[in-house]
């Protein structure tokens, strides 16, 4: 009986976790709330529950707004960017954790790469723009994708360096000894080993790049090349009103794909950072 009176007891901590809880989740209920409701509502009657249900909204951002262009737009630009950050990040945040250098050399170049991080992002956004004006490539995704490089690549770096030196050393020495090769020990070894941090830093920079709304508005030229956050910024009316429930939808759909990244990355963010990695 007494076990049961104290399973049954609450504790202050739940009362923490469902205030934490609800006050993350409530921005995006009531983004759902105002995608879901007639434009008449919105600014009639202020409520916790929908007061109607309507997707006029979803429905007009594709075919009146068409949000999947900027949609596309996004994803090329995301996966271009991430698909660079992460084969350049991984490689070099392996080097500098898993290879001597002279001590000063590697400080200051360590510093160098936070330096990037640290500094407001408008920082590079006149160079770059001077950059790609010379370059003639304003008119392109590639200042956006060169810019999101720039933003990530020193997160990536700083962010794996724990990862790659808290591997054991015998594990790669013993796949040497095994006569594999540099590459093989990096892709086939220590890869696999990280993949916990892989995956967070991963989401990290999806997120960074697929919400980026600075270089959007400095590079971007042309209505056909918006991004989502973009695109968003600019659905006002005819009587310069900001349409809500659009604003509402679009903010809905352009969370799926950062949902199901952090879903499918889910397993890989449990798994132990070396289990079963060393044999006893």
């Amino acid at each position: 009986m007494n076990s049961t009176r104290m399973s049954l007891k609450f504790h202050p901590k739940y009362l923490l976790l469902i205030v934490v809880v609800v006050a993350t989740l409530f921005p995006i209920y009531w983004m759902a709330i105002m995608a879901l409701q007639r434009s008449e509502d919105l600014f009639k009657n202020v409520s916790l529950w929908p007061s109607s249900i309507t997707f006029e909204h979803m429905i007009s951002i594709f075919t009146t707004e068409n949000y999947l262009l900027p949609l596309f737009n996004s994803f090329i630009i995301t996966a271009a960017s991430l698909t660079i950050v992460m084969v350049c990040g991984l490689a070099s945040a392996y080097v500098l954790a898993r290879r001597s250098f002279s001590i000063a050399y590697n400080k200051s170049l360590l510093i160098w790469i936070l330096l990037v991080r640290v500094l407001p992002p408008i920082t590079f956004a006149l160079p770059l723009y001077i950059l790609m004006n010379e370059l003639g490539l304003l008119n392109t995704k590639i200042p956006i994708i060169l810019a999101h490089i720039l933003v990530n690549l020193p997160l990536v770096i700083w962010f794996m360096l724990a990862f790659f030196a808290s591997v054991p050393n015998e594990i790669e020495e013993s796949a040497r000894v095994d006569g594999a090769s540099e590459f093989k020990i990096y892709y086939k070894v220590i890869l696999p080993l990280v993949m916990p941090g892989i995956a967070a830093v991963t989401i990290l920079s999806f997120m960074a790049s697929w919400n980026e709304y600075l270089y959007s508005v400095i590079f971007i030229q042309s209505p056909s090349d918006f991004t989502i956050p973009l695109k968003l910024a600019t659905l006002n009316s005819e009587q310069e009103l900001t349409e809500w429930g659009k604003v509402a939808s679009g903010g809905m759909i352009s969370m799926l794909p950062v949902l199901i990244i952090a879903m499918f990355m889910q397993k890989h963010l449990m798994n132990g950072l070396t289990a079963g990695a060393v044999k006893e």
